[in-house]
């Protein structure tokens, strides 16, 4: 599995060069950096990490024989071999929708994926992951983080972590090709959902280019019941509606 991971002391992003590279390179390889000088984060965010402290790292999945529909899987597998690893650690986690890692209330991985599509199938994906490892000082503008290192009281060896939360990953990567277990996935993830069948409050998000922290919207008391076939999530109001969120469109009140 070593053979597979390219090491960078600095890049600009791991996902950015593993893109560029992805048509020439085979299934399951890895670039990963000591440092990110513009790690990226979903819709845009940033991914922040001081240098040789975190696991910041690409892998380049080549699923050709999934279905565009079947595309979310691949979060699905992501977050659930995070969340194999962790356990491993000692470290309850849960997937905070569609696919950050939260210990408690505490954000400690986020993942970006991004899928090329070909004719109706994932020609390739590229799952872009950031796991604070023993970072213990974060800039305060950042909500809520925490590091394995803060979770087990323990230092890690970022190059000899890697292969392990590889082998996690890859355990459900085995699995892809065959339809029964990717239908037990869906109950895998939903039984790991972060606030799944309680009451709590959210930000309805009105739909526009303004970056998350900077929008308001209308506060609901809901609860989470899972997603639907378009990955979207399913919440349960307190006057028994039901309403589907894309990503960006519900906020946790955390």
């Amino acid at each position: 599995m070593a053979d597979s991971i390219r090491w960078f002391d600095t890049v600009d992003s791991t996902n950015t060069q593993l893109m560029k590279d992805r048509e020439s390179l085979p299934d399951r390889s890895v670039y990963a950096a000591l440092f990110q000088t513009a790690g990226r984060g979903q819709k845009g965010n940033r991914w922040e990490s001081r240098p040789g402290e975190n696991l910041t790292f690409s892998l380049l999945l080549k699923p050709v024989f999934l279905s565009v529909a079947d595309q979310f899987i691949l979060s699905q597998i992501v977050a659930l071999g995070l969340l194999d690893y962790l356990k491993d650690h000692g470290v309850k986690a849960s997937i905070k929708w569609p696919n950050d890692i939260y210990a408690g209330d505490r954000k400690i991985c986020g993942t970006l994926i991004e899928n090329t599509l070909s004719e109706g199938h994932i020609a390739a994906s590229i799952a872009g992951i950031g796991l604070n490892l023993n970072q213990k000082e974060f800039d305060p503008s950042i909500p809520n983080p925490t590091s394995l290192s803060l979770e087990t009281g323990r230092t890690f060896d970022v190059k000899e972590e890697l292969p392990r939360l590889l082998a996690s990953i890859f355990s459900y990567c085995d699995r892809l090709e065959s339809p029964y277990a990717r239908n037990g996935f869906d109950a895998l993830y939903l039984e790991k959902l972060y606030r799944r069948g309680q009451w709590h409050a959210f930000e309805e998000m009105p739909a526009n280019d303004i970056p998350t922290e900077h929008r308001t919207g209308r506060r609901v008391e809901a609860r989470i019941l899972g997603i639907d076939n378009s990955a979207r999530l399913l919440l349960e109001h307190r006057d028994g509606t039901l309403h589907a969120y894309g990503f960006k469109e519900i906020k946790y009140i955390l």
